[in-house]
């Protein structure tokens, strides 16, 4: 792993630190999962999304990739957040 690899997942790690310290303020907030929920929602889904597309031919230079990633992570969070949370009142 090169310096640049490590640094583009370094800054999907804050981002989505970020999106998970405001979450609860967007209204992604529940009593039926905990605080960091949010977070590693965003976590697993950027990494994923990283990867996918990575593997699908887009490089780290290449603008789509982070468009793709940086919103896909806000989306991940939000429905995926509402998905456990009526799972779990259920």
């Amino acid at each position: 792993m090169d310096f640049i690899s490590l640094l583009n997942v370094l800054f999907i790690v804050i981002y989505a630190g970020i999106l998970g310290l405001v979450a609860p303020y967007v209204g992604v907030k529940s009593e039926n999962y905990g605080s960091f929920v949010p977070t590693a929602l965003g976590l697993v889904s950027g990494s994923a999304l990283w990867i996918l597309l990575t593997w699908a031919g887009l490089h780290y230079d290449q603008a789509w990739i982070w468009v793709i990633v940086m919103l896909g992570m806000p989306a991940a969070i939000w429905f995926g957040a509402k998905f456990i949370d009526k799972k779990r009142a259920a």
